[in-house]
């Protein structure tokens, strides 16, 4: 629970129920990502899903968590968060890019050349994947640090149930987009080997992934013939972004050299007893005074 004193707002970081479907469907429109797309037989599925989780009713690598954050003062839920506790699986692969360089030497030329290069890779023995941060736009910039301590709340999770939990920890941000909300990288690559538009190929791959695998190229793919304004979006983290990239970073994630296929997003990635709010948790005791104090 989050408040400076007894009379300021108060906020509460808890799992999700049945009843909170409505409130996080309003604000899954304010992003509509995979982890938590816009849809309310989406939300309805992962809002079950981590009730299991909670409930440790689902193998490990099945569980998928959803927080939320909530405003008690106006008794409504203002922000979300998501830990899927293995994401790829030999029944759903984790499915990226690499980001590769190729190097080239002509003697004829004298010339030494450095190509950037993706490859379609698949991990089915996944890392754990935090993700759907979101916090309503009138919440940010908030005294409280409120993003922040949405994000941070999944890895005291994570130290609390470390064996649920993979050796590492991966989080996917958002590129640059297009107004419309579309994807360079997409219209680029994906769309002419898979004939699907972005939001189309979004929404199918929420249950499945398999089209990718089965219509991508599977060679290098040289970005060099891609426009400029397509390689200048390729593992950038766009503006909407920028806030998640520096918590991650200062908290031992680096740049994986992985992209979404879909949206050319960077990946980051860090080993979890290496993150410093898994490595510096501790476990604390509250005494009857204190419990009531933090209740107030």
């Amino acid at each position: 629970m989050v408040g400076c004193q007894p009379w300021a707002v108060m906020f509460l970081i808890r799992e999700s129920f049945e009843a909170d479907v409505e409130q996080i469907l309003e604000i899954a429109h304010h992003l509509d990502t995979v982890n938590l797309p816009a849809d309310r037989g989406h939300i309805e599925r992962i809002v079950a899903l981590s009730t299991a989780s909670f409930q440790e009713a689902l193998p490990p690598p099945e569980r998928e968590y959803l927080f939320v954050l909530e405003d008690l003062v106006e008794r409504r839920l203002v922000g979300t968060s998501i830990i899927h506790a293995q994401h790829g699986t030999r029944r759903s692969p984790h499915v990226f890019l690499q980001v590769l360089e190729d190097e080239r030497y002509s003697e004829t030329l004298d010339r030494y050349m450095v190509h950037e290069c993706l490859r379609l890779a698949y991990n089915y023995d996944g890392p754990t994947e935090i993700g759907g941060l979101i916090l309503l736009p009138e919440y940010r910039g908030h005294s409280e640090s409120l993003g922040r301590l949405l994000s941070y709340t999944r890895f005291l999770f994570i130290a609390m149930h470390r064996k649920v939990f993979r050796d590492k920890v991966i989080s996917e941000l958002l590129p640059p987009l297009e107004p419309d909300g579309t994807s360079r990288l997409w219209n680029q690559l994906g769309k002419r080997f898979t004939g699907l538009s972005y939001n189309e190929a979004d929404l199918l791959s929420k249950d499945n992934k398999e089209f990718i695998k089965s219509l991508f190229p599977h060679g290098l793919i040289y970005t060099a013939l891609f426009p400029e304004e397509v390689r200048e979006v390729i593992g950038v983290v766009g503006p909407e972004t920028k806030g998640v990239e520096k918590m991650l970073r200062r908290i031992g994630f680096e740049y994986a050299r992985q992209i979404d296929p879909f949206d050319g997003g960077p990946h980051f990635i860090a080993e979890t007893d290496r993150i410093s709010l898994v490595r510096d948790a501790r476990p604390v005791e509250l005494t009857e005074r204190q419990e009531g104090a933090a209740a107030r």
